[in-house]
């Protein structure tokens, strides 16, 4: 089992298009702290480096959401794609 695998679950149950989450509410999620790299907007970045295994990218693309940390440093937005890349 994946530590982003209930961040995968929680948005494969959501019906908005576009939904903003809160670090604190992530962890909540996710029942663990969020690593120091997660205040990196790469960190959330679903287009870098699409060859490298980021748990937390893999967890979102499987629920057919992109992830964008937001200017504010402590929230992401999760955005549905468009041609959902699930698996």
């Amino acid at each position: 089992m994946n530590d982003y695998d209930a961040l995968r679950d929680y948005l494969l149950r959501q019906k908005q298009e576009e939904l903003v989450l809160s670090f604190e509410q992530i962890e909540e999620i996710i029942g663990a702290a969020l690593p120091r790299a997660a205040q990196r907007a790469s960190w959330w970045d679903s287009l870098r480096s699409p060859d490298i295994q980021m748990p937390q990218r893999e967890a979102c693309l499987a629920a057919g959401f992109v992830a964008t940390r937001m200017p504010d440093g402590q929230s992401v937005r999760f955005r549905k794609q468009k041609n959902e890349r699930r698996r």
